[in-house]
């Protein structure tokens, strides 16, 4: 028997790894993550601004989406009611990772129909925990 050639190999294997959308506008802070979760085993894809984030969300059907609230078109929390209200990307969990402070801003953040919060600057390993842990809900969903 014959293994199968390098590229079906690679392309089976970026296939299978679990994808990602940041939709980020600090290009540090989305490149950092985005090389982080790679060495992790993820797909990664950058959306810089809110409507670019919509738009991924849509054509790419990721499976689990890392969103800020400060983003540079419509707000964070625009997007997550976005998603959550279209059929299409409703199941997809969303982990908002903000700076943002403030006693409303989490009870906003699930109003927007949003599960998971953190607050930047986080631990990349609880990061990477709740990660995992939202996919395999949303998948046992």
């Amino acid at each position: 028997m014959f293994s199968q050639p390098l590229e079906q190999e690679l392309a089976c294997e970026a296939t299978t790894r679990p994808s990602i959308l940041i939709v980020e506008d600090d290009a540090s802070i989305a490149d950092v993550l985005s090389i982080r979760l790679n060495t992790q085993g993820f797909q990664t894809t950058i959306a810089n601004h809110g409507q670019l984030g919509l738009t991924l969300a849509r054509t790419d059907k990721p499976q689990l989406i890392l969103l800020d609230l400060g983003l540079p078109d419509i707000d964070g929390y625009t997007v997550c009611q976005q998603l959550a209200d279209e059929e299409e990307t409703a199941e997809i969990p969303v982990i908002i990772l903000s700076g943002m402070e403030g006693p409303d801003i989490i009870r906003r953040c699930r109003a927007a129909g949003c599960r998971y919060f953190i607050r930047k600057p986080y631990d990349p390993n609880a990061l990477l925990t709740l990660i995992r842990q939202a996919i395999d809900e949303a998948e046992a969903a």
